[in-house]
């Protein structure tokens, strides 16, 4: 069995944690069919050197996409793209990557003095642009 080697592109100031980033690329792979049932992904330690990140990030993304049975670590045998995910375990994953967002955003704006009721405000303004439109409102980087 080759070892797959996957590319990953991380961004390391987008504000979402390296780890939740490689969870999700394995995921869209996985999904995708580039990554199907029974390829064996690098190690940990190879991936951690590949992505220039620290051993226990890869480690992290690793154990939570091995609980959410996409992969399977197997002692002395490598990790393995153990099924193809079920619409349950991608929504569990979406849900976990959502779940992290939203927390990152509420304290970043909080850290920014915003205030409960200013946030739900916009958020709820840009809801409502995504439901009039069908599409999920533009980064303004202005």
């Amino acid at each position: 069995m080759v070892v797959q080697q996957i590319k990953l592109s991380l961004d390391f100031r987008s504000g979402v944690p390296i780890y939740l980033q490689i969870m999700e690329q394995i995921r869209q792979k996985v999904a995708s069919g580039e990554l199907p049932q029974g390829d064996q992904l690098p190690t940990v330690r190879q991936l951690a050197t590949d992505l220039r990140v620290n051993f226990n990030t890869v480690a992290r993304a690793y154990r939570l996409l091995d609980q959410a049975g996409l992969i399977s670590t197997q002692h002395g045998r490598g990790t393995y793209i153990w099924e193809a995910p079920s619409s349950e375990t991608l929504d569990q994953l979406r849900q976990q990557s959502l779940d992290g967002l939203t927390r990152r955003y509420m304290n970043e704006a909080a850290r920014l003095g915003a205030k409960p009721e200013n946030i739900s405000k916009l958020v709820n303004e840009y809801i409502k642009q995504w439901l009039d439109t069908g599409q999920p409102p533009t980064p303004d980087f202005d």
